[in-house]
């Protein structure tokens, strides 16, 4: 077999995107074989305020061989338990979206069914009882989870909340210190071969002729190289998803330090807070038909925990995707690839799965159509399946405040979400799908959360001795109860082992 290797990979743009996958190829790929540069210019800046993310990151960090401390002290990182939504429902009313399981698995029937005939038996115990995360997490209280299943702390799951900028910088020099290469400049044309269209060169505003096999599109909305030389197209989702801008403002820290995100639903849209070491994330996400820039800055402004840190700054988006994800021989990620707003902070994770797909799928010279194919295919699914998550936040609600809530409320939604919906109203099933992000457990918090209510529960729950059952329930709150007291403060937790 004729050896088709690549041998030049550019990534154009820096970012989380850009030095995340340099960073995975400089691990994965050896610069011993690979020729890998990263194209980047300082006078062009990074969207820069996804601070929070879900817990698959943590694979990724480990599989870089990164020090959890070390990176926690360089990112001025805290630790996340999972989001309370704030008036999401209605007015005055919160839900917690937890990390990890709910209570213990008895045999083949999901806990949560069992949870429900318990509410039937007269039961009328949170769901939030049974899951150790937003027990901890209402308490203000953290530690590392393990993995013996015999420990109530293997039910607990946990991610992070860090400055975007910072953990760029900190795989730029891991990056760096494995043999990338990183140019400054602008991209300022992109050369495509005559015969089959792919990508040969760019050209830098310095002149410079950047040539490669293999092209990582990370220049954000732009889509420089996919967009902009490709024409691959765009899937618009406003439809579904109808918040177009975001207004973001640092602010310093009111000190509590809890160990979750708070996102707060307002008149036209939601508003984040995300707590790091050295100050506290905010931004307003909003849809501009129903409220103005000047509008939502100042509804941001007077919902700061502390002073502001920076002047307000304002970004536009359109929710969607590409239409492909890999065009000849560019592959796009992150805001190139498409945008999902950051309610279930998804933003990273779908970098870190693209990269991950991209390396299972990797390809050689001749760039195997199959391939290419196939990483659409999974690609597309994952977007859709994280798009019908986002949407049952904004349609299962009773808010009276604002056109927004009753426009959301009474669109129709993707029949994949209707099915999902249907199934749970029935007896509360939940049956994942390829390529899902986010777990039973987190599609069951936000369905209760935002009161969608099965019929019933699964029949075979009635198999278990009533009697039995609420005891066997009223000793696992008792045991995530006593778990959580012993914790430290998160506080305490970060200022013992990692503080910045």
């Amino acid at each position: 077999m004729q050896n088709n290797s690549l041998r030049r990979i550019a990534i154009i743009g820096g970012g989380t995107a850009g030095w995340m996958a340099a960073a995975a190829f400089a691990r994965v790929l050896k610069t011993s074989s690979y020729q890998i540069e990263l194209v980047e210019s300082d006078d062009i800046g990074t969207v820069g305020v996804g601070e929070a993310t879900i817990p698959p990151l943590r694979l990724f960090n480990k599989m870089l061989g990164i020090d959890e401390v070390d990176f926690v002290r360089k990112t001025q990182a805290t630790f996340k338990l999972g989001i309370r939504f704030d008036n999401w429902l209605r007015q005055d009313h919160s839900y917690f979206h937890p990390f990890g399981q709910y209570g213990v698995e008895f045999d083949s029937v999901p806990f949560h069914q069992y949870w429900m005939r318990a509410q039937q038996l007269g039961d009328h115990g949170d769901l939030s009882a049974y899951s150790l995360a937003a027990i901890a997490a209402e308490k203000g209280r953290f530690t590392l989870p393990n993995n013996d299943p015999n420990s109530i702390l293997s039910r607990m799951g946990y991610a992070y909340h860090f400055d975007a900028g910072l953990y760029a910088r900190y795989l730029r020099n891991y990056a760096e210190e494995r043999g990338v290469k990183r140019t400054e400049g602008k991209v300022v044309e992109v050369n495509l071969d005559a015969n089959d269209g792919k990508i040969t060169s760019v050209r830098l505003d310095s002149g410079d002729i950047i040539e490669a096999d293999l092209f990582i599109d990370c220049s954000g909305f732009r889509g420089l190289l996919i967009e902009g030389a490709l024409k691959t197209g765009y899937q618009d989702w406003s439809n579904f998803l109808p918040c177009n801008r975001a207004v973001a403002v640092p602010s310093e820290s009111d000190g509590s330090l809890v160990p979750y995100t708070v996102s707060t639903a307002r008149s036209a849209g939601w508003q984040w807070r995300i707590p790091l070491q050295h100050r506290t994330g905010n931004g307003y996400v909003y849809c501009s038909d129903f409220i103005s820039e000047d509008e939502a800055t100042a509804t941001v402004m007077a919902n700061l925990p502390g002073e502001a840190l920076a002047e307000p700054r304002t970004l536009k988006f359109l929710t969607g995707r590409r239409n492909k994800f890999w065009n000849k021989n560019c592959v796009a990620l992150g805001l190139a690839s498409g945008f999902m707003e950051p309610l279930e902070s998804t933003s990273i994770h779908l970098i870190q799965s693209g990269i991950s797909r991209l390396l299972s799928l990797f390809p050689d010279q001749e760039f195997c159509q199959a391939d290419i194919d196939e990483y659409n295919r999974q690609t597309t699914l994952e977007y859709e399946r994280t798009r019908d998550f986002l949407i049952l936040h904004y349609h299962a609600n009773q808010r009276t405040e604002g056109p927004l809530w009753q426009a959301c409320r009474e669109m129709d939604v993707p029949d994949t979400l209707r099915h999902k919906m249907d199934l749970f109203g029935s007896r509360g099933r939940i049956f994942l799908g390829e390529e899902e992000i986010f777990s039973v457990a987190s599609w069951l918090a936000v369905f209760r959360g935002q009161n969608i209510l099965p019929k019933g529960y699964d029949p075979i729950a009635e198999t278990k001795d009533g009697a039995k059952l609420e005891m066997a329930l009223r000793d696992i709150r008792r045991a995530f109860q006593e778990g959580s007291d012993v914790m430290p403060t998160h506080a305490d937790f970060i200022a013992k082992h990692c503080r910045a």
